[in-house]
């Protein structure tokens, strides 16, 4: 059955209060994002498969676990995802990364691709998603769209913050998917931004407007 999972843990609930405090800089928010996304990596890639390998210890060789079959694919939603990338990559360091770019009509608040690069054998392996922001669910479920298009039946969608009508789209669109919340917030405005939030995740990442 897919997941979906909202975090408890105390310390993602700690740094995403940290987040969202208009006071943090750019630094501090870069940092807190890839701390959380490596906590939420830990639960999100707690069933990868694993096969017993010998393994030769200064006192004796031994059966012990190691991951098996194809490495991951981790794929973030340009541009704001980037910031998640190097959290997962601490998990799993021989990751193979690909690039989704979509950016969101002001106006009609949809989702326009520019940019798609997907690593080799995409089909075979388990991708993750990260995107710190789940509004309206509109780039994620392109996103998903587009892996799949390639053949992927392995996917895990990870975000930061989400807000309930982009969490209700995104199962409806893709119901087979994992997906993984570090917190559920109330709603959205009438400009698509998630309340309570944290305001816009890639231009405070970047330090950008």
């Amino acid at each position: 059955m897919p997941t979906v999972l909202v975090m408890d843990h105390p310390l993602i609930k700690h740094k995403i209060s940290l987040l969202r405090d208009e006071h943090t800089g750019t630094r501090d928010f870069r940092i807190l994002v890839e701390e959380i996304a490596m906590l939420m990596g830990y639960e999100a890639l707690r069933d990868l498969p694993i096969e017993e390998v010998e393994v030769k210890s200064p006192i004796t060789a031994s059966k012990q676990p190691m991951l098996s079959g194809k490495k991951l694919a981790v794929v973030p939603i340009l541009r704001a995802g980037l910031g998640m990338v190097g959290g997962i990559l601490a998990l799993v360091p021989s990751a193979k990364v690909g690039h989704i770019g979509l950016y969101r009509d002001e106006e009609t608040h949809q989702p326009h691709e520019y940019f798609c690069k997907l690593p080799e054998n995409i089909d075979e392996r388990l991708v993750i998603l990260p995107d710190p922001m789940l509004a309206t669910g509109g780039s994620a479920i392109q996103a998903v769209d587009f892996i799949k298009a390639k053949g992927c039946k392995s996917i895990k969608f990870m975000c930061i913050i989400a807000a309930p009508e982009g969490l209700e789209a995104l199962r409806a669109a893709h119901p087979d998917i994992d997906i993984y919340v570090g917190s559920l917030d109330d709603r959205l405005n009438d400009d698509a931004y998630i309340v309570p939030g944290l305001g816009d995740a890639g231009d405070r990442i970047f330090g950008t407007k």
